[in-house]
Parts: C-alpha cells; structure tokens; sequence
C-alpha cells in the first residue's frame, strides 16, 4: 500500500530541513496511523502514547537536523530490547518486566534524534521465524493476508513495510532480523556478532543474538550501522568494529567479484523460487560478479546443530524457570522447542562445540576467495494454513539458509530480489566473513540499483551510486618487481595469505628504475608529467589485517602510496622516494621488471 509519507533517512532530513514537516506533525500523523493499522497487522505490542512520546520530541526543540544525524526520525523497537519506563514482554505476559534503563543500543538512537515510536510484536522469547506465536495476536504479511509476516522479529518487519517508522530494531539468532525481511520487501542487516550492543535485550542465545534493522534500503541500513556500531564495555560479547568496516567501507564494488553459490539447493517444491534465483545470480554478474559453486554440506550441518542440544539448551536458560513454575504462561509450540532441553549433558555440550569448531574451519575455507555467498532468503514461503498445520516444520523450513550464520559468525544481509506471481515479495541473502557487513550493503545497495524493485510504500529506489569504491577485509596491492608471482619476493605476499586478482598494466604515466643495491634487486616505479609509459604490474589482495606487517617490512626508498591503473583505477601500491634514483639505470623501454630481468639473463 502507499505510505502518506516518505520515511527513508534522507527524504526525512529534506523535509525537516526545509520546513514542509515537523517531527511533532510527523510523529502525530504516525501515531494514529499505527493506532489504526494494529488492529489488524497486530505489529504493536505498547504504543506509547502522546504523553510518552513528548519528551523525545521536547529534547528536539533547542536542536536542528544538522545538529543530530537523526534528527525526528521515527522507529520501533522490538519488545525483547528495552526502552526506559515502557513494559518489555518477550511476547509473554507473565514475562513482563518495566526497565529503568534503555538498552544500549535505543540509548545510542535516541542521543542521535530518533524517536521510539513503541515496543513490537513477536514471536515469544524470539524463538521463531514466522510470527504467529505470540499471544499478542498473529502478524500476518504486509503484502499478501494469506501468509505470514516472519519472525521472530514480525512486528518490527511491519512497522517499516507498513510505513510507520523509517526503521525499526530486531534480533537475529537463528534469521529472525532476514526472514521477515525478505517477506516484506525490506532489507534485513543481520551485522557481525558484537558490533552493536546487545546489553538491554532478553537473550534468545546469548552467545549467538545481534540486534538487526530493518529498512527500505541497504544505504540506510549501512548509515545506521555505522553510526551504532560501538564498543559497549558493558557487553561482555562487544567486538570493537575494524576501521575497514567503517562507514567509509560502503561505496560502489569494483568491477570484478566472487560470489559463492551452492551447489546444494533446496527449494521445497516452490515453482517460482529457482527461476527467482536464477535471475539474481544474473544481476549480480551484469554487475561484474564471477558465480562460484560452493559445497554448502558443511553450512547446512552448522544450521542442524543450532535446534540440536547445548544451543537449545542456552535458550532454555531464560525461559526455563518460568517454564517450570508457570508451565501455561508460554505458548505450547515454545515449550515444545525448548523441552529436550534440561536433559541436555556437558559431554554432548562440548561434543557439539567440537563438531562446529570443524565445520567453521571447513566454511572458513570456503569464503576465503570469495567476497561473498549468495542464498535464497528462505526456500519456499509458507501460508498461514500450513503453520497453523504444522508449526514446527514449516517454522523450520524458513530457517533452511538462515540458522548457520551465528553459529559460524558472519555477517549477513537480506535484500529485496523480486516479487511472486501472487505479489508476495522475495527475497536473497548476502553473506559473508566477519566484518566485512559495510561492504556486503554496498553489493545489496548495488543489487538493489541493478534490480530496479518499487520499494515498500511504492517508494522509487534513487538511481545513484556512492562515489567511492567499497572496501572489504581485504586490501588490494599493485606490484612490479621482486614481488611479482614467481619472483624472489613474492614469498611475503603468499604467507600472508594473500591472492592474485589480474596481471595488468599502469597508466602511461611512469617510469620504471633498476635501483642500486641487492640483491634482492628491486625497480622503482615513479609518476612523471612527460615521457612516461605503461609498466606491467600485478595486482594482489591481501588480509587487511596483514596489510601493516608487509608495509613495515618494505625497505627504503620504496613504500606503499597510490597507482593508477590502464584502466583509470587508483590502487594502493608501489611507488619510490625520489632520492632512490640515485644512481639508478631507467629501464622503462622493457616496459615491465620480468623483461629487464630476461634481457639481464640473456646478457
């Protein structure tokens, strides 16, 4: 359906900024919004109320959208993540608890101009992927009334598919911040363990939970990340976020890129998911992307491991207590997730957390020359009827290429790939090392350009692209001597793990030197105004945690600075102090160190 208004990140500074909107005026108009739609999505659990909501918009007054990235931006909150003063559930009403203290992460939100609209729907205790086990209602999808919205995190999904919040808060253990997601036309960031706080969250898996968002798009999801991903000394699972993964990371691919596809593909019987596949893997090699088959067994045995016993048995550790005491107060089909649970020994505990150490090896080897995996969102999606028949399998049919991705730790997007015969939306996910999340949106923003998809509310996607290259945990080095493959050097790239990308050439902008000393002998590559020419060159890529031993081991005069390429690309690479040529022979007519060296030899 239409939204009255456009609530994406920068639409909304716009219109604050010129004065055609005021966060009061906005927040009312949503607010009786939401009032309405809840009787009928059920994606609320508490509203807060006009005199709950002034004084988010009183701290505003003395303030300007310059002063504060989020300035009167609306969102919502799952109801297992507090918000000060406001009852947090866990969709369980013997549950409820009434916080003095926001979580961490709607603390940041707020000092930054947000607004919290109220707490959602979903499904008890986060421990599902479709979001009708709650005793607050069923949340059906915003498209298509015959199925479901996802889960667990199902109202917060709804709050930004039906255009009453510009993003909104989840969780993700096992997909429940890309389930929904990818059932309602929305991207679904699901960021590497540790880089947003969890303190202020009912755990699911305490060990495994991410707070996610929802938005309309990947740039917005990658603005709010990176504005939020903070060390929180209060979180005994916070990771500090690597400076490659900043907000700078996020930009344009390059050209050329490897993306996994497994081999291994399930789609239940679904006549329209392989053909919706197939065309994503189109766009994303019109884009420049190189398919690579992947064996996905490993994968697949990490996700059975999550519902198979110690990890269970972590769940049960919060719910548990008041299963025993209170056994009605939680939903019968939760019970039943969670009942094997106490039976549960240290010997299996630790037999399981063997078992993954090996498979993440295996994965880890997988995605180490990759920059990402390309999956299905989900296999096939589920009616209501067929939940309501079957909750556990068809639960767990949502969750086919979701429940590996904590248990491994990577990170993981949701992005918008299409739309069924039946208008339902579809959806794949992007996934792929730890902390590589900033450069995973720039393949789903790039995605999202490619495809072209009407966004939630019939929103029209801006055709722009950021200007900047994007960047991963991987850094790019031009080579032109000793370490070139093959060459007495080239050693010191290799037990650094790192990989050949092309043989190319620079610009015709360089001349190339044979500088005194060696052995090693080496060649100075240097930039002139006149009279320079193409040198042959390689260009590798290495860990970006590698990056500062190999620069500290670089001799003078040479050292690491910017190469532009044959084809206009600047990369790192390189380059010679001035003062090294002294006493240097110029070699440019070679047209490259391998030639001069033969023409050495031969002499």
């Amino acid at each position: 359906m239409p939204h009255p208004f456009d609530l994406r990140l920068g639409a909304l500074k716009a219109a604050y900024t010129d004065g055609s909107l005021t966060p009061r005026a906005l927040i009312h108009a949503l607010h009786t919004r939401a009032a309405g739609l809840n009787g009928e999505f059920n994606l609320f659990i508490h509203l807060c109320s006009e005199e709950q909501l002034e004084p988010y918009l009183a701290a505003l007054d003395a303030k300007s959208p310059a002063e504060l990235p989020l300035y009167g931006v609306p969102f919502a909150i799952k109801d297992n993540i507090d918000l000060a003063g406001i009852p947090t559930t866990a969709a369980c009403p013997a549950f409820v608890y009434v916080p003095e203290r926001s979580a961490t992460i709607v603390e940041q939100l707020i000092a930054l101009g947000a607004i919290p609209l109220g707490k959602t729907n979903l499904d008890q205790f986060a421990t599902g992927l479709n979001g009708t086990r709650s005793p607050y209602g069923e949340c059906r999808n915003s498209v298509h009334p015959d199925y479901p919205s996802g889960g667990s995190s199902a109202g917060s999904a709804l709050a930004v598919a039906l255009g009453v919040a510009s993003f909104a808060l989840g969780t993700d253990t096992a997909g429940s911040g890309r389930v929904p997601a990818a059932l309602n036309n929305l991207v679904g960031l699901k960021a590497s363990k540790g880089l947003i706080s969890t303190v202020g969250v009912v755990p699911a898996c305490r060990s495994l939970d991410c707070v996610t968002y929802f938005t309309a798009t990947a740039h917005e999801a990658s603005q709010l990340l990176a504005l939020t991903a903070r060390f929180d000394a209060r979180d005994e699972y916070s990771r500090s976020n690597p400076l490659w993964n900043d907000g700078s990371a996020f930009g344009t691919p390059r050209p050329v890129f490897r993306f996994g596809v497994p081999t291994q593909l399930e789609f239940l019987g679904c006549p329209e998911s392989p053909s919706l596949f197939a065309a994503t893997i189109e766009h994303l090699q019109a884009m420049g992307g190189v398919a690579v088959p992947i064996d996905f067994a490993p994968f697949l045995e990490a996700a059975r491991l999550l519902y198979a016993g110690p990890w269970v048995a972590e769940r049960y550790s919060v719910a548990g207590a008041l299963i025993e005491q209170h056994p009605f107060a939680v939903l019968p089909v939760i019970k039943a997730v969670l009942e094997k649970a106490p039976f549960v020994s240290g010997v299996e505990t630790f037999r399981a957390q063997y078992r993954l150490q090996a498979l993440k090896r295996l994965c880890d080897e997988l995605l180490a020359d990759l920059d990402c995996v390309l999956t299905p969102a989900y296999p096939r999606p589920v009616t209501l009827d067929e939940l309501h028949a079957e909750p556990m399998q068809r639960n767990s049919d949502l969750g086919y290429y979701t429940n590996f991705m904590n248990m491994l730790d990577y990170a993981a997007v949701a992005v918008p790939a299409g739309f069924m015969a039946n208008g339902l939306p579809w959806g794949v996910t992007l996934f792929g090392r730890v902390f590589t999340d900033q450069y995973l949106l720039s393949l789903a923003s790039a995605l999202q350009r490619q495809t072209q998809l009407p966004l939630c509310g019939q929103r029209e996607l801006e055709a722009s692209a950021a200007l900047t290259p994007a960047r991963n945990d991987r850094a790019r080095i031009v080579v032109c001597g000793a370490h070139l493959d093959g060459l007495p050097l080239n050693w010191q790239l290799r037990q650094r793990g790192a990989r050949l990308l092309e043989a190319t050439h620079s610009s015709a902008d360089y001349q190339l030197y044979a500088l005194a000393g060696g052995p090693p002998f080496r060649p100075g590559m240097v930039r002139v105004t006149k009279g320079g020419v193409a040198i042959e060159v390689e260009v590798w890529e290495l860990p970006s945690s590698e990056l500062g031993s190999f620069l500290t081991g670089i001799p003078a005069p040479l050292g690491l600075g910017k190469v532009q390429l044959a084809d206009g690309r600047w990369e790192t690479g390189f380059i010679c102090e001035p003062y090294g040529l002294n006493g240097a022979t110029e070699i440019s007519q070679f047209g490259g160190w391998r030639a001069y060296m033969r023409s050495k030899a031969a002499s």
